[in-house]
């Protein structure tokens, strides 16, 4: 195989992977310490690397694989696994409607960029502009390949790991809970006018008193997107 075309794809990959690693560090922060937990978590319950990775691969879900690890060890239940990973995962449906108009024309790419879609690669997407010498799509996929990369890479050194060491990874998970705060602080700062992050953190103030910590997520993220649809005018005159 001649070196010309690989040498070329380094050449274009390499400034738009530059570009987009620093802002994917606290994801790899966050998918670093989780993945080795549930990677941890995986080889104590008994299954291999290659079924750890694998599910990395494909599933790709932080929640949906810590979850799937009960699943897969309890009795055969497809329509209770079925109703469980959407009702964990139910969430996506609302990034995926908020990123129609930036995978829009995106071509072929927007393939695995829709099945790689995570809160954090939508975070990142969603809220940042990307540099203006990288084109924007290329700029989108490198953040959700280095995303999917540090979970399958992360999870991979824990599944390895755990068959040699054993570790107490209690109280890891809130790992993930300090990403999305450095998440939401990184946008407020760049954001000129905050309605919107307003609106969202009210509305899921008053759901999470409504319907408890068990059951507010899906009624905020339908009022939050009913809001924003509602006043995306006026916020767009304001910004």
């Amino acid at each position: 195989m001649s070196k010309k075309p690989i040498s070329a794809a380094r050449a274009v990959l390499s400034p738009i992977l530059s570009a987009a690693f620093p802002y994917t560090v606290p994801v790899l922060a966050g998918y670093g310490c989780l993945g080795i937990a549930l990677g941890i978590l995986m080889s104590a319950s008994g299954f291999s690397p290659v079924i750890t990775v694998a599910m990395s691969l494909i599933i790709y879900a932080g929640s949906g694989q810590f979850a799937a690890v009960n699943l897969l060890l309890a009795a055969f239940n497809p329509i209770g696994v079925f109703l469980l990973e959407v009702m964990i995962n139910a969430r996506h449906i609302f990034y995926g409607l908020s990123m129609l108009e930036k995978y829009n024309d995106a071509g072929r790419k927007k393939w695995y960029m829709i099945a790689a879609l995570t809160d954090e690669t939508f975070s990142i997407n969603c809220g940042i502009e990307h540099p203006p010498d990288v084109d924007r799509h290329l700029f989108m996929l490198a953040v959700t390949v280095l995303n999917h990369s540090y979970w399958v890479i992360a999870t991979a050194i824990g599944a390895v790991c755990g068959v040699f060491v054993k570790f107490n990874t209690e109280g890891m998970d809130f790992v993930m809970t300090a990403l999305f705060i450095v998440i939401f602080l990184e946008q407020w700062l760049k954001e000129k006018n905050h309605t919107s992050t307003v609106i969202g953190l009210v509305t899921s103030f008053i759901c999470l008193l409504i319907f408890g910590a068990g059951g507010f997520l899906i009624p905020s993220m339908l009022v939050i997107f009913m809001a924003l649809i509602m006043l995306k005018r006026p916020i767009d005159r304001a910004t």
